[in-house]
């Protein structure tokens, strides 16, 4: 248990807290839930430019980093479709992956096919069913997908001040706007309180929030004097209590709790909003393929990881059908901006493709 990790090396309840947004980030789990340790522990085993367990904003936003790897793909030689749905991936006689067929009919010929769609996407909807042993497809059925997130993107008008921090006089960014800022999290209980909310239906009426404030470090992202505030939230269920949907009145009435919450600690805050955007999980699923809105493709609990990801003796990243792989956030291992996954399976395709 998180809990029983935190309560031996630290005394301060808020910092506990803090640390334990990290085991959850993502995740319907409490920091009570077993085996959420491993999820802090993904989350700062990586390094960013030698500094272990550091992260960082991707200059430009986070669409740069993908733009960043599209010019290196292209200048390989890679060329790269967008806005170009696959409709399902074809099949030789041998049974072998020989390509996709797009929804607009065209065919795309390759001797070997990866995909980085969800485990769920990948074999229940694009792969044909008959060729896929049925213990496999139950197995890829049953995968934990629940997300408690809620992303909301702010533009705001000015910098948000806090009680604990206030702004300078030049309304110049502070150290601490440059960093991940966790609200609702003065103990651990606030966090399984919000966490039993979302069990029962509900989004939380005290939700845990992590604010970050990229423009302090990239001021390109919004025009002089404002700032662009993301808003990584939990918990919300998929599905709410009574059958009630995600409409406009149930998601802005959410994002109205969390601007509450966020007013208390910043004063000032709701009024300097100028505009936002609210992404529950449905929200996720239908724009990002995610699916049930789970940010890594499936719960990263223990049952679901290492040599069980995305399912028993399929964590090699080939997959039931030959030429076929997943190189996602559901194959080994999990998610996170790293590319791991991309890079291992790439390395077992290109053995495969030398002995083909």
């Amino acid at each position: 248990l998180l809990g029983q990790i935190l309560d031996q090396w630290f005394e301060s309840e808020p910092l506990k807290a803090t640390l334990a947004t990290d085991a959850v980030i993502g995740a319907m789990a409490s920091p009570h839930t077993p085996g959420s340790g491993y999820v802090l522990l993904h989350h700062v085993m990586g390094e960013l430019e030698g500094r272990r367990g550091a992260w960082g904003y991707v200059a430009g936003g986070m669409g740069a980093l993908s733009q960043a790897i599209a010019c290196a793909a292209a200048a390989q030689g890679a060329h790269i479709f967008t806005e170009k749905a696959v409709c399902h991936v074809l099949l030789g006689r041998d049974g072998r992956a020989q390509g996709v067929a797009l929804q607009d009919g065209t065919e795309v010929r390759s001797k070997l096919v990866l995909s980085n769609a969800s485990p769920q996407i990948t074999f229940l909807e694009l792969a044909p069913q008959e060729e896929l042993p049925k213990d496999f497809v139950q197995q890829i059925q049953q995968v934990d997908t629940r997300s408690p997130v809620t992303k909301i993107n702010v533009a705001v008008d000015r910098l948000p001040s806090f009680l604990a921090a206030p702004n300078s006089h030049d309304g110049q960014p502070l150290p601490h706007h440059q960093c991940s800022i966790h609200l609702n999290c003065e103990g651990t209980h606030l966090l399984h309180q919000a966490f039993t909310d979302a069990t029962n239906g509900n989004p939380s009426s005290r939700p845990m929030i992590e604010l970050c404030i990229p423009s302090a470090l990239d001021p390109g992202l919004a025009p002089q004097g404002c700032h662009v505030v993301s808003l990584f939230t939990q918990y919300t269920p998929f599905v709410l209590a009574d059958g009630r949907p995600w409409d406009k009145q149930a998601r802005n009435a959410y994002a109205d709790t969390v601007f509450d919450c966020i007013e208390a600690y910043a004063p000032g805050f709701k009024a300097s909003v100028i505009g936002r955007d609210i992404l529950t999980p449905p929200d996720l699923e239908r724009i990002f393929g995610l699916p049930g809105g789970n940010i890594f493709h499936g719960g990263m609990s223990l049952d679901q990881l290492y040599f069980a990801r995305p399912a028993p003796s399929y964590s090699g990243y080939r997959s039931p059908i030959p030429g076929l792989y997943l190189c996602g956030s559901g194959a080994h291992p999990g998610g996170g901006v790293m590319g791991a996954a991309g890079r291992n399976a790439a390395q077992v395709a290109l053995e495969d493709f030398r002995h083909l």
